[in-house]
């Protein structure tokens, strides 16, 4: 599938004739403005006929799926992956203005009135942010190639409290139940937590008024955060034990399933399709999982977020490609300047590499034996890590860059073609 623009950028209906691009493209007649997907703009003018095309938003948190159709065929499909190292990245950085105020530099006052959310309402979390902000990249991505004339986005809420009697094996909830949670009438989080444990440490047993107790995170903060079913009730002694290595934690005090994702489809539902409106001159419409699901089985159609998408965008029958984009956003800058942790005869090495090695940058898109790779690690000798998107190795060792021809020069948004295999195309017959 070929992707045409017009001579002012517009887009128009894609195209199959390969013999015909070719040819426009020998004659000087049009000039490829992108090489994945195959877009190209031409340079006279023609006449804008386009046909109805729905786009269908399958929005998640580690995943979105997309598809662009006609009522007769799939122009587009996309798995899209968002970035989810926000956390860590945060956490990491967290850090440093603390030990920065312990060294030899220019000192930095803190300041405690800079905080964004006293600035504006409205304010979300960065990680939950990001994800929103790149679901409408990806759409807005698209509307670039294709004349979308209308977008359906399934979005979805869940019943946390629901979701975590099933797991507990406890009632469902029913009426004034969702106004007394398993926190109800306690202060804070840390004084539900020794109640629940009956005061009583988790690793020794104690349960003495002489011993203190603390709630210990039983994985780390950054990446359980505060929710109950991350924490347990040790005293100070199996406490400072645990974190110097020399106890662990009974068998069977593990946390509980985490409900990052299901939340993140909370909050960010409404403000998706708030800030879809405002930014896209299209209509933009919202549908929900049940009648995904509803459209999916009676296609017959395999489970899967762009199998979703092609529902979602009301033309389940579309006949489908044979191919898929698969897209992962990673980080545009490195801000942290030097490495946390000290190397060998404390000297502080920086944390960038340099912008170039041997002509190639970190994300580049490479050419080795006719497949299509990206740089995930470079050495300065010249020896580099390269990688399909989805993380798999070429081989064990490291590969020269003499070995390698550079396709595409690295951007915030890596792609890369995925064919479908015979066993997973659509099984619908047309009606």
């Amino acid at each position: 599938m070929v992707y045409v623009l017009d001579i002012n950028g517009q887009p128009l209906m894609p195209t199959t004739r390969h013999g015909k691009v070719r040819r426009l493209l020998n004659g000087h007649l049009a000039k490829v403005v992108k090489r994945c997907p195959f877009t190209i703009q031409l340079l006279y003018q023609s006449t804008k006929e386009t046909q109805s095309t729905s786009l269908g938003v399958d929005a998640g948190s580690k995943h979105i799926g997309l598809a662009a159709t006609t009522e007769k065929k799939v122009v587009y499909q996309e798995e899209f992956t968002p970035r989810n190292d926000v956390v860590k990245l945060l956490s990491a950085r967290r850090i440093l203005p603390h030990s920065r105020r312990n060294r030899k530099t220019r000192y930095r006052k803190p300041r405690f009135n800079n905080r964004v959310h006293s600035k504006h309402k409205g304010w979300l979390a960065p990680s939950v942010e990001i994800k929103i902000q790149e679901h409408i990249t990806a759409i807005k991505r698209i509307c670039q190639i294709l004349p979308i004339s209308e977008i359906h986005v399934e979005t979805a809420e869940f019943d946390l409290q629901r979701l975590k009697a099933l797991e507990d094996g406890n009632p469902l909830p029913v009426g004034t139940d969702y106004q007394l949670g398993e926190q109800y009438d306690f202060y804070n989080t840390r004084q539900y937590v020794l109640h629940r444990d009956g005061y009583t440490c988790q690793c020794c047993g104690t349960h003495d008024n002489n011993v203190k107790l603390h709630v210990h995170h039983i994985e780390s903060r950054q990446t359980g955060g505060n929710a109950p079913n991350n924490l347990i009730t040790l005293c100070e002694h199996c406490h400072s034990a645990l974190h110097e290595g020399k106890l662990k934690l009974p068998k069977g005090k593990k946390r509980g399933k985490s409900y990052r994702d299901t939340a993140f489809m909370g909050i960010m539902r409404k403000t998706l399709l708030e800030r879809l409106r405002k930014e896209i001159d299209i209509p933009v419409t919202e549908t929900y999982g049940y009648i995904t699901k509803y459209w999916r089985e009676k296609v017959g159609l395999e489970k899967g977020h762009i199998n979703d998408a092609v529902c979602i965008s009301k033309h389940p029958y579309a006949e489908p490609l044979d191919i898929y984009y698969l897209t992962k956003a990673v980080r545009h800058h490195n801000r942290q300047i030097h490495k946390t942790k000290f190397s060998k005869g404390g000297i502080r090495k920086r944390n960038q590499a340099p912008y170039l090695v041997k002509g190639f940058r970190l994300f580049d898109k490479v050419l080795y034996q006719n497949r299509e790779y990206f740089i995930f690690g470079r050495r300065a000798t010249g020896y580099f890590d390269i990688r399909t998107l989805d993380g798999t190795k070429v081989n064990k060792g490291s590969i020269s860059y003499k070995k390698l021809r550079i396709q595409d020069t690295a951007n915030a948004y890596l792609k890369e073609v995925k064919a479908i295999p015979h066993m997973n195309k659509f099984t619908c017959v047309l009606a």
